[in-house]
């Protein structure tokens, strides 16, 4: 099927209804302690909560002082307590300390948690085991979608990635489940369904067990989404480990974006911090937010010159018209002046930063492996990184990019790697290894399985079934990422004659300068064009995913022409500001546009830190 070329973007769902809906159940459960109480926040639902119900609505609904879940004893005089909390043991324990203490000091008071976004049956375990069951009442607020701006919805549940990918725990599938439930109930059937990952099978077929137990809601309406494609983090791990360049990725990597980012006073040139929800209604921000850094310098002094222009019309106004610009312009053009100060500021603050880390060196290394050029000298660079200790996080990004590329690393480089690094950084650090290799991130090749030369030999001698045979052989013994054989299969290293032009961005590549094309886009890409896994087989097969990439096609009689150009991609496991920049590109190029929603916003240090065993 030929794409539909640059034609007008279809309209975007309108997704505040799901916070309408997250925010009257919240009220509806806080309604049912009637009277004053105190709510107890845990920490990370905090910035989430702000975008939901902010403390003027708590206020109204009689919530009187907010706490936040800490490990300290709670200091509050209320007779009626409430806990907002993720469905966690030690949030659990922590609540039935605080009753037990209660009970030994003779207070009778009122207890009600909500857990969100699920009740597990553990947390009602851990308060019977310590004797508070009966005392409290237990509540869910199933809140699992979050819009963070007008295309992307988020779980807000990073530790679905550790849970998942490495601990192998299943429990958030169900919320992913019900979470797609909750989108197609909302606004219409999916007509096409897309998938690829073990994660991504589980969660489409208990989703489309919730759809078929309620099977009347959905059934006669018009899909207001053409395409749902649900992809597993693990199936590219290279595109999450890169260094970002785009400008939105850059703010994430340097300040944290967590629903908006803070600030500090350094770019906000006052002695201040200052929260900013980065979203579309930025004006500034959302022109710059998917332009490669590069870019955003010129952009923004062109801008500067501009609004310098508009203000200086007032020069040779007469009355009526500096009434007229007074009513009219003048809170617009502050504004635009307010944000445009923010960007310039978090800009020189991004160069100090990255001029301090030597940048455009790590970038060369980072190209230079994801090419396969130079290994030695890479190398090198990271066992320099790790002696200088620059940051155990960044080591360890450069030493997992390493082995992914290469398909592992060879026994020598993997001991001589890890030695020194646990010479550099502390012994502390050596668990974190064995989760690193249990996901995959950072393994060692079997004693003489340089597999790609063996594999290639092999490959020449018998027909390409066979040798697909032996390499999903030589793939079971371990994860391998085969990542060089996918590179060259789908093309993701663009051969460029002379310079690439990052003004002009030709392909996606330019979300890394020019030199990949993100792994996870590229396989959307190419699904989409062909409506099916067709003619991908070999590229299912070298991601170890032969049982788990599935399509499923309803009738497109009922869905019109503007819905099958929105496509909604589920990344389970986290998702980077660079992937969604590029399939917004992809989107412009050929007349899509993408809805993303994932458990969650990653990016390489965040997915190091759930791996790691040595806490920050």
């Amino acid at each position: 099927m030929a794409f539909p070329h640059r034609l007008d973007a279809p309209e975007l769902p309108d997704f505040s209804m799901l916070k309408r809906l997250a925010r009257d159940q919240l009220i509806y459960l806080l309604e049912q302690l009637p009277g004053k109480k105190d709510l107890f926040i845990e920490a990370d639902l905090m910035s989430p909560l702000d975008r939901i119900a902010n403390v003027s609505i708590l206020k109204q609904h009689e919530v009187d002082k907010l706490y936040k879940v800490e490990n300290k004893p709670a200091l509050s005089a209320n007779e009626q307590l409430c806990f907002l909390v993720r469905p966690r043991i030690k949030n659990m324990r922590y609540i039935a300390n605080l009753v037990n203490a209660d009970k030994l000091a003779g207070r009778v008071r009122k207890y009600k948690v909500i857990l969100t976004p699920q009740k597990f049956y553990a947390c009602e375990m851990v308060l019977e085991e310590e004797g508070v069951y009966g005392d409290v009442s237990c509540d869910e607020w199933a809140f699992s979608l979050l819009p963070l701006d007008v295309d992307l919805l988020s779980m807000e549940l990073p530790e679905f990635f550790r849970d998942y990918f490495l601990e192998g725990d299943q429990r958030w599938i169900n919320t992913v489940a019900q979470a797609l439930h909750l989108l197609s109930t909302l606004y219409g059937p999916f007509p096409n369904c897309y998938g690829i990952g073990r994660c991504a099978k589980m969660s489409y077929d208990l989703w489309r067990k919730l759809e078929e137990e309620e099977d009347s809601e959905t059934k006669g309406r018009r899909p207001e989404i053409g395409h749902i494609f649900l992809l597993d983090r693990d199936m590219d791990f290279v595109t999450a480990l890169c260094s970002q360049v785009v400008y939105e990725g850059l703010v994430d990597d340097t300040f944290r974006i967590k629903c908006g980012v803070d600030f500090g006073p350094e770019v906000t040139s006052s002695d201040k911090s200052l929260k900013v929800l980065l979203n579309a209604e930025d004006k500034v921000f959302s022109e710059i937010r998917n332009e490669h850094f590069s870019n955003v310098f010129g952009f923004l002094s062109q801008k500067a010159r501009n609004l310098q222009a508009q203000y200086d019309r007032r020069r040779g106004m007469d009355i009526k018209q500096m009434k007229n610009f007074v009513s009219q312009e003048l809170k617009g053009l502050k504004q635009e002046h307010r944000l445009l100060s923010l960007h310039i500021g978090a800009c020189e603050s991004i160069m100090k930063k990255k001029t301090k880390q030597d940048f455009q060196e790590l970038i060369k290394t980072e190209h230079a492996l994801l090419e396969g050029f130079n290994i030695r000298e890479s190398t090198s660079y990271i066992e320099e990184h790790i002696d200088r200790q620059v940051s155990p996080i960044e080591s360890l990004r450069l030493m997992c990019l390493l082995s992914i590329t290469e398909n592992g690393l060879i026994p020598k480089d993997y001991r001589s790697l890890k030695t020194q690094y646990l010479q550099s950084y502390g012994p502390e650090h050596l668990l974190t290894f064995s989760n690193l290799r249990r996901a995959g991130l950072l393994t060692e090749q079997a004693p003489g399985d340089t597999l790609t030369a063996v594999e290639n030999k092999v490959s020449k001698l018998v027909t390409d079934k066979a040798a697909g045979k032996i390499t999903d052989a030589f793939s079971s013994l371990a994860k391998r990422s085969n990542f060089r054989a996918i590179s060259k299969k789908l093309n993701l290293i663009p051969r460029v004659d002379g310079e690439y032009d990052l003004k002009v961005p030709r392909d996606m590549a330019y979300v890394f300068s020019g030199a990949y094309v993100p792994l996870s886009c590229r396989i959307i890409e190419q699904v989409l064009e062909r409506r099916s896994w067709q003619g991908l087989d070999e590229v299912v097969r070298l991601l170890n995913c032969g049982e788990f990439a599935f399509t499923d096609m309803a009738k497109e009689d009922k869905a019109s022409s503007e819905s099958l150009r929105l496509i909604l991609v589920v990344f389970l496991g986290g998702c980077t500001f660079s992937e969604i920049s590029a399939l917004r590109f992809l989107g412009r190029e050929k007349g899509y546009r993408f809805i993303f929603l994932t458990t969650a916003i990653t990016n390489s240090a965040r997915l190091m830190e759930a791996m790691s065993e040595v806490k920050a």
